[in-house]
């Protein structure tokens, strides 16, 4: 393999002052010592490795060397001691793991993550079917990224249940005999093998891993899981554990910000995924990120990390931002956020947030950097009572799609960008029209209409609201019928039972405005009313806008009828919500340019 640029030094673990997304901090982690980790281990893992640690652990005391200072054995400058090897492209180091049965499918992978911009890659051995050592040879000396080489004991994909423990050091020694970038032990394995590994390494830097299920409800107890590691002499820890809510990954951002030395943190899962977004600003030195093809729940595809986060800029006073939702895989705005924050040179970043408990998630994540949120289904309603301001028009709806972060007091502030977005699309459509048609009034071309709305929900609630204010006649069909009641009541409308939906043709020239789920991916097949029946409108308004030309949309305009699309309500809402993101202008003709490349 030939040489490349030299590897980056690590990061020095100092990371204190960065803004915690919990309540007031404890101190760093303290340093390992004999007598605190007695109890942490049986509760973690058992009484029998308990015994093991708790002898370790006295050996270990006894070597100023290892433990006078927790990290005194490691060198934070890798290229010194890796140099004329593979190197690192950028400060942050993005991995991608590679599952694979055979070594041409490692090697296939491989190139693949290169093309895609990884740095280095993780070469679970254990998922390949069983296997001679040559054939791992072969694949180590064949790599084209530097690599971790790692060997579960426990993993899923493990062929070797009862030899599995020989065949992992058979290949830890392997990959230090070749002097690998990194070598990955295991917990319950690292006293039997840290020492020997180390003395035989040239180069290779050792990481110790746990990997835990149940995850961590408070710091505290990570916290002590990495003290554990910590007393193991590794150059690097690394934890990865699932999470059950996305306020499970506050423990992660935590211990980042202390550990002693270079820390790996994982949280599994849809709702772990801010864990590898967020966590440069806490310090973090390596993320993960999945192939193109590859989807992993928890893991940002690594193209989306080079090209849509741009993980690189992430620092220290990076403003966070995001969609709240549930589901949120669909939403579109970190496609359009990220890259005009970069546009205008402002230091944010916007993430997707699958949250399950809107007032928890903000009570969890409270702290001013967490500057500004996206409302999405289910939470714009329920989001009201968690702010401690709201708009004027949003208390009026009843409703929120904007929540903004006051830095001076760390307020909430509740907003509705979802109304005038609505509103000013259809008006803009129906008076484009009007001129076509020759016909132009100054009143809003809604006025006196019979507006057909579908779904209750907050976007619903925001465009009846509007409606109203522009002098429509308002009806409501919704699934929930008590909902569709209450608020027809608030707009002096009617509400109708779904069923009727189809068939609702008191008079020509309608609006009608779907704003439920009917249509959305993946129930592209879907559509509230038929294609026939769409002929009584003068207008149709689709506020799905995955995807973006939908069943509806289409049907609306194979019989002539105007149709808005759910994009066009997404640009207006979005150029809404970043001025209030960053109290300045949005750069619209830059904001559409990028709807238009990325939708």
């Amino acid at each position: 393999m030939s040489p490349s640029r030299p590897l980056p030094s690590l990061p020095e673990t100092t990371h204190t002052t960065t803004p915690l997304p919990t309540l007031a901090s404890p101190p760093p982690l303290p340093p390992p010592t004999a007598t605190t980790n007695i109890t942490i281990i049986y509760n973690h893992f058992g009484c029998d490795i308990q015994i093991l640690i708790v002898l370790q652990w006295a050996k270990n005391i006894k070597n100023p060397k290892r433990n006078s200072n927790p990290s005194s054995h490691f060198s934070y400058h890798i290229s010194s001691h890796i140099s004329g090897k593979m190197g690192f492209r950028n400060k942050l180091l993005v991995c991608t793991t590679i599952v694979s049965e055979t070594r041409d499918e490692m090697v296939k992978s491989m190139e693949k993550a290169k093309e895609e911009g990884a740095d280095l890659v993780e070469l679970c051995i254990d998922s390949m079917s069983p296997f001679h050592l040559s054939e791992v040879e072969h694949l180590l000396k064949q790599r084209t990224l530097p690599a971790i080489v790692s060997f579960r004991l426990n993993s899923q994909k493990n062929s070797y249940k009862g030899d599995s423990k020989n065949k992992c050091l058979q290949v830890l020694r392997l990959a230090i005999e070749l002097d690998v970038e990194f070598v990955e032990i295991d917990f319950e394995l690292a006293f039997d093998v840290i020492d020997e590994l180390m003395q035989k390494r040239e180069n290779s830097k050792i990481i110790v891993s746990s990997h835990v299920k149940s995850g961590f409800r408070c710091k505290e107890k990570l916290g002590n899981l990495l003290v554990c590691l910590q007393s193991t002499g590794a150059d690097i820890i690394k934890v990865v554990t699932e999470v059950a809510y996305i306020t499970d990954v506050a423990p992660v951002f935590h211990v980042l910000t202390h550990s002693h030395v270079p820390v790996i943190v994982r949280a599994v899962g849809d709702r772990g995924l801010i864990s590898q977004l967020l966590g440069p600003k806490y310090g973090a030195f390596m993320v993960y990120g999945s192939l193109g093809d590859k989807s992993i729940p928890g893991l940002p595809p690594l193209l989306s990390i080079k090209n849509v986060y741009k993980l690189d800029n992430v620092d220290i006073d990076t403003k966070v931002f995001g969609v709240v939702s549930n589901p949120v895989g669909h939403s579109k705005g970190p496609l359009l956020h990220n890259p005009a924050f970069r546009y205008c040179n402002y230091n944010g970043i916007y993430v997707p947030l699958l949250v399950d408990n809107i007032k928890e998630f903000l009570r969890v994540f409270s702290c001013t950097d967490f500057a500004g949120f996206s409302i999405g289904l289910p939470h714009k309603e329920s989001a009201v009572a968690c702010c401690d301001e709201v708009d004027s028009l949003a208390k009026s709806i009843g409703a929120v799609n904007t929540i903004v972060r006051r830095p001076t007091d760390g307020k909430l502030i509740g907003y509705n960008t979802d109304c005038d977005a609505c509103i000013t699309a259809i008006e803009d459509a129906l008076r484009e029209r009007q001129v076509s048609n020759g016909d132009v009034a100054n009143v809003s071309p809604i006025a006196g209409r019979l507006f057909v709305l579908v779904g209750a929900g907050g976007a619903g609630r925001a465009l009846a609201f509007g409606a109203k204010s522009k002098g429509a006649r308002v009806v409501i069909f919704n699934r929930n019928f008590e909902r569709a009641e209450s608020l027809a009541r608030a707009v002096s409308g009617e509400a109708l039972p779904i069923e009727q939906l189809d068939a609702y043709c008191p008079e020509n020239g309608m609006i009608l405005a779907n704003c439920s789920a009917i249509g959305m991916e993946p129930d592209v097949h879907l559509t509230p009313v038929s294609k026939e029946n769409l002929r009584s409108y003068d207008l149709v308004f689709d506020a799905v806008y995955t995807p973006r030309n939908t069943r509806l949309l289409q049907e609306a305009v194979e019989v002539g009828v105007t149709v808005v699309s759910g994009v066009e309500m997404f640009i207006r809402q979005a150029l809404g919500q970043f001025r209030l993101f960053t109290n300045g202008l949005a750069p619209e003709d830059f904001m559409r340019k990028v709807v238009l490349e990325q939708f």
